[in-house]
């Protein structure tokens, strides 16, 4: 091989190394986007858990600056996670959140330096829940404590087990945010009885799936015709038939439900 060629040869492969390691050196320890609707809530969360001791700042406390991403103990979102349930020895009580707090509050730090908390204007509950029993038409299939049908997916602890910005896209786009149980299925029984509705619970054996009448049946599998699963959720979407504050405010609505 002539000199000049494994030169070249040695100076491309010398490249490439070094930028594979830049590439890792500064690869992101968390991602660069937040959803907007978990940053907005993590705002309000942090205002009413964090503020008392680390300031509206966020450095309040010596050799931490929230704002800054400057942490003791911390350095990806799973141990800010950690911390915020654990507590620290430094003093710092552990807190119980439920997922959506601890999405939005972890998204809200990741992005103080971007909002004023003091500009945050969150959604109304109680325009929330008008919006959802009346122009929404929510009831009409989803259950919320004692009131509402079963033919969708209770609600009633949503805003414990999803997150704001899941929440959202749930209204704008729902087949995208659609749990794999809560997939539409179609069964035709040997007879040749046809059912429609939303499983419930699936074995390899059986199947029982409430219908779009809030009947409950329980099927044995080799009894079956037909079992189709559907991909696209049944759910409308809400977009440009609510409005930006109207979503808003069913959004802070159904974080409001967190069960018992």
């Amino acid at each position: 091989m002539p000199v000049s060629w494994r030169v070249r040869t040695l100076v491309v492969a010398m490249a490439w190394a070094l930028c594979v390691s830049a590439t890792g050196a500064q690869a992101p320890l968390h991602d660069e986007q937040y959803p907007e609707a978990d940053i907005k809530y993590g705002a309000t969360v942090y205002t009413a858990r964090c503020v008392t001791c680390h300031g509206a700042q966020g450095d309040a406390i010596a050799n931490v600056d929230l704002r800054a991403g400057r942490f003791r103990t911390a350095v990806i979102d799973r141990d800010l996670e950690r911390v915020i349930r654990s507590g620290t020895p430094a003093g710092m009580p552990a807190f119980a959140l439920d997922n959506a707090e601890m999405t939005g509050v972890i998204a809200y730090i990741r992005n103080m330096n971007s909002v004023d908390a003091a500009t945050v204007a969150p959604g109304n509950a109680a325009r929330g829940r008008d919006v959802y029993q009346g122009k929404g038409g929510c009831a009409a299939c989803h259950r919320v404590g004692p009131a509402g049908s079963h033919v969708a997916p209770n609600l009633s602890d949503v805003g414990s087990t999803r997150s704001p910005a899941q929440i959202e896209r749930s209204l704008l786009d729902p087949t995208s945010q659609m749990m794999p149980i809560n997939r539409p299925v179609r069964i035709v029984t040997k007879d040749g009885t046809v059912i429609q509705g939303r499983r419930l619970n699936e074995d390899t054996y059986g199947v029982q799936i409430i219908d779009d009448r809030e009947r409950l049946h329980s099927l044995v599998k080799a009894d079956l015709r037909e079992y189709t699963i559907g991909t696209t959720s049944p759910m409308p979407s809400f977009k440009g038939k609510l409005s930006s504050a109207e979503i808003a405010d069913v959004v802070t609505y159904l974080l409001s439900l967190k069960g018992q």
